[in-house]
């Protein structure tokens, strides 16, 4: 695009030369990405005038327009589209593949995939990124996690009544899903719908549902987060009920991080120890244990205390947690 706007007709003559040797296609590609939308269709919509060949098009997202670029491209002739899985690329990435085929399919009437295949699209993007080693983005159009998620409460209660006035198509069509979250900005609706969302068949009350959101706003307020936390949701509702009893206690823990030296190797390695005193029923059991960090020698020194009178939890498995700077500007008295 750079080329075309420093010489038009030489980059026409190139273009023209290569459909006249055979060429099937040519792809005119903005290889650093600074085209803007308007100049991407000019562009094609000039080459697709003069070639006796099929157009393509190849964007990279330097500018953040790769899709939309792509689009206006295919709405004024190219007929072949590049572009990566999830928009994993160069520099900012290339057009994002699965943005496309959706767009194409449902906005633009093109039917360039079967329903069939339309409606696993949000299994291919998170295969790709399972493949990569990367962590799949939420943000993604059409496939993230979060492209049909609502947290704000007068967003949930529109969408529990029409889903269309803040979901532009239906999730299942792309295999994705509507998600209600609950955060600091929920209103009672959005616990209302969790709950229905979660299969937790408790009847609430208006006064019991404001209740618990204002509980939901006062942990978030000390640095809790339930949106992708759904059992700790679910155990702040049933705590709530009247007669809830808690299985145990944890009565108090202590968590040591020390060097360890290993006999015949060189250096030294950190070491995470906790100790807990939990009490269930009338017995109260001090288990320690190790770990690879804090978090994971807490949980195998509650497990070894719970394991005989919960045995199921055996096969629960830690596989991963997150930490988060709840106060960025408190330093060492944030809360932890």
């Amino acid at each position: 695009f750079d080329g075309f706007a420093s010489d038009r007709g030489y980059a026409l003559q190139c273009l023209k030369t290569a459909a006249g040797a055979g060429a099937d296609c040519v792809v005119l590609c903005d290889t650093n990405g600074g085209a803007i939308t308007s100049r991407v269709a000019e562009v094609v919509g000039a080459v697709v005038g003069e070639v006796d060949c099929a157009v393509g098009i190849h964007t990279h997202n330097s500018a953040g327009v790769a899709v939309a670029s792509t689009l206006a491209a295919v709405e004024v002739g190219a007929t072949q589209v590049q572009a990566a899985a999830n928009g994993y690329g160069d520099m900012c990435g290339n057009a994002n593949m699965f943005s496309i085929i959706a767009n194409l399919k449902l906005k633009l009437g093109l039917d360039v995939v079967s329903d069939e295949q339309l409606a696993r699209l949000t299994e291919a993007s998170r295969y790709v990124s399972e493949i990569a080693n990367l962590p799949p983005n939420p943000r993604q159009p059409y496939v993230g996690s979060a492209a049909f998620a609502h947290k704000a409460g007068l967003h949930v209660a529109a969408v529990v009544k029409e889903e269309w006035s803040y979901q532009h198509v239906d999730p299942a069509v792309v295999g994705n899903d509507t998600r209600i979250l609950v955060s600091e900005l929920a209103g009672r609706r959005n616990i209302l719908a969790k709950m229905r969302e979660q299969g937790i068949d408790i009847p609430l009350e208006g006064d019991e549902a404001q209740s618990l959101l204002d509980q939901v706003k006062l942990m978030e307020s000390r640095g809790y987060q339930y949106e992708g936390a759904e059992a700790s949701f679910e155990l702040l509702v049933r705590r709530g009920r009247p007669g809830y009893e808690a299985p145990f206690e944890l009565e108090d823990f202590m968590v040591v991080e020390r060097r360890h030296h290993k006999p015949g190797e060189a250096g030294r390695e950190m070491l995470s120890e906790a100790m807990v005193k939990i009490a269930v029923d009338d017995q109260v059991y001090h288990t320690a244990a190790e770990g690879n960090g804090p978090v994971h020698a807490l949980d195998a020194a509650v497990r070894k205390a719970l394991v005989q009178h919960f045995p199921s939890i055996s096969v629960i498995k830690l596989v991963d947690y997150k930490v988060r700077i709840i106060d960025s500007t408190g330093g060492t008295g944030a809360n932890v």
